[in-house]
């Protein structure tokens, strides 16, 4: 690896802009748990298995991170998932 700061610079900046994002989505007393399973399979592209596991964890943590990736990948999955009545935010990862 080049001791070149630039190039450093440059590496850390496609990290933290490639997965310093997570989406979060947040429990509330509305939703069901097939209508959350639903969206993330549809929305987040998750298997069954995945999206339950999600809903799971949160119904039981009060929220949940459920995918990771940049702002820009993760901001029109958070509006759709807030347009199906879900809470739902984008957040930027602590280093």
């Amino acid at each position: 690896m080049s001791s070149n700061p630039l190039h450093k610079e440059q590496f850390e900046t496609e990290v933290l802009d490639s997965a310093g994002y997570a989406l979060i989505v947040w429990n509330d007393e509305v939703n069901t748990f097939d209508h959350v399973i639903k969206t993330l399979m549809e929305v987040c592209k998750h298997e069954r298995e995945q999206a339950e596991q999600c809903a799971l964890f949160i119904h039981y943590k009060g929220k949940y991170g459920v995918k990771h990736g940049s702002y820009d990948e993760l901001k029109p999955m958070c509006d759709a998932i807030t347009d199906r009545g879900i809470g739902a935010t984008v957040e930027e990862l602590a280093q």
